[in-house]
């Protein structure tokens, strides 16, 4: 058996937990950020969580409204290289693009930009112990992912993302 030593081990940790969220401290957050509700103040295209309930699916539905994060390696875009476009699974609206999708090793698809930086908005997200920026559609304020500055230039970000919060849709 391999041993492995304290430092190889926290960064695993670390890597593992980049992009992962304690279901029951996101449902704690979601008071705080209103994300899904009729907080349409702050979010103009925010709906009841029986309307996402409705338009989304099951797997779609926990990770946007619910704040869940997806298992790593198995879900539908970490490992896609096909040309096109990630559009909101809840709104349609662009997010991001293959052209700025790059292999970040953790197992969700990462991105070092999005297609228009008014589509997305940064709130903090101070659940499971850690302090982290989330990444949230600026219409309905719903949860994409997370955005950390360990990405690639010519940005640094690496916006580690929900495959389940987007829908891909091919250049032709």
């Amino acid at each position: 058996m391999k041993k492995i030593n304290f430092w190889t081990a926290s960064l695993l940790l670390l890597a593992l937990n980049a992009c992962s969220q304690n279901p029951n401290s996101a449902k704690q957050q979601k008071i705080t950020t209103s994300s899904s509700s009729e907080n349409t103040k702050l979010y103009p295209g925010a709906k009841p969580d029986a309307h996402w309930k409705k338009v989304l699916s099951a797997k779609a539905y926990e990770i946007m409204v619910n704040k869940g994060t997806e298992a790593p390696y198995k879900n539908p875009y970490w490992d896609n290289h096909k040309k096109g476009i990630y559009v909101s699974a809840a709104t349609d609206k662009p997010l991001f693009s293959s052209d700025a999708k790059f292999e970040s090793g953790t197992g969700w698809p990462s991105f070092f930009k999005a297609i228009d930086n008014k589509a997305i908005k940064i709130v903090r997200d101070t659940s499971n112990g850690m302090i982290r920026d989330e990444v949230v559609e600026t219409s309905t304020g719903l949860h994409l992912g997370h955005v950390f500055d360990d990405g690639p230039e010519p940005t640094g970000k690496r916006y580690c993302m929900n495959s389940y919060a987007f829908k891909f849709i091919p250049s032709k």
